[in-house]
């Protein structure tokens, strides 16, 4: 297989338009005084200068920055974790606080060393959000937590706004692009997070590019809806080194709007569907229902 073969171009839809302007050095200053970590940073989000510098919205990674698994697909470090900072809740608050946001993300490395897999201090951060920041809107984007029911309810006794669980991929293609995570265990979780508190939304995501079938890709639709799940995001999965998979197939625009038109007939209340959608994308645009409805309990 030739070079060219093997490393796709990026196509001119993928160009991501820098901005460094206040905003964004002023939330990059607040992260690095208060010890917070990003997955807009360590993940290497290419909406990162949009979300910062625009929007001045954040996903917040408790836990550290060193994840238990190797998924082939994130640039996130991996090794054993040696953070457990019982103080982080409430610096994250803090910093909400400060920035004034209407809607925040709280996601976390995966953190297989812990018994609970980090569930305490998810739903710490959660509660100490809500105390100083009663009208912000609340994500959670947790890992599968091994997959065990007493940890997901201590999550979800905290009330998020919204339960965010990626499959990340098709069936197919789950063993050969995450660590440790099946299919099935994500659609589960998913499901009995909606068990446990029906009137919360739960939402997942998938990346496209990494070899799966328009036909896997509704398949996989088909299996979220199976399992209850509200919103849906679909972006194009980027290499972040070479170390990481190789992009099979850029997928056009166009090719994003079929399939969000697919995912909303098929039930979701909300898609998102682009080359640079992530799962925190414009997260704060999926809940303005429920910081409407929060502020009429106010």
């Amino acid at each position: 297989m030739s070079t060219k073969e093997e490393h796709l171009r990026k196509p001119e839809w993928l160009k991501i338009k820098l901005n460094t302007n206040e905003n964004y050095t002023e939330l990059k200053k607040l992260m690095r005084e208060n010890r917070l970590h990003t997955v807009c940073e360590e993940a290497k989000c290419p909406n990162i200068h949009e979300c910062w510098a625009v929007r001045r919205t954040a996903t917040f990674m408790i836990l550290g920055n060193v994840c238990t698994r190797a998924c082939r697909f994130c640039a996130v470090k991996t090794g054993l974790p040696t953070e457990l900072d019982w103080q982080e809740p409430e610096r994250v608050a803090e910093s909400v606080r400060i920035m004034n946001l209407k809607h925040v993300v709280v996601t976390a490395v995966a953190r297989d060393d812990l018994k609970d897999g980090g569930a305490a201090v998810f739903a710490e951060t959660v509660r100490a959000i809500r105390r100083k920041n009663p009208f912000t809107t609340i994500e959670v984007l947790p890992s599968d937590m091994g997959g065990v029911y007493e940890n997901l309810k201590i999550l979800m006794d905290a009330r998020p706004d919204i339960l965010n669980h990626n499959i990340e991929t098709v069936r197919r293609l789950t063993p050969r692009v995450r660590a440790r995570a099946t299919y099935e265990r994500s659609l589960e979780f998913l499901r009995r997070a909606k068990e446990l508190q029906p009137d919360i939304p739960t939402k997942s995501s998938i990346m496209v590019g990494l070899g799966e079938t328009k036909e896997e890709i509704i398949e996989a639709m088909d299996d979220l809806r199976a399992n209850h799940v509200d919103i849906l995001t679909i972006g194009q999965y980027l290499q972040p080194t070479k170390k990481h998979l190789k992009v099979v197939k850029y997928y056009h625009p166009d090719e994003f709007k079929e399939l969000k038109e697919i995912a909303l007939s098929k039930g979701f209340t909300h898609c998102e569907a682009g080359p640079l959608v992530r799962s925190s994308y414009h997260a704060d645009e999926q809940v303005n229902a429920a910081s409407a409805a929060r502020q009429m309990k106010a």
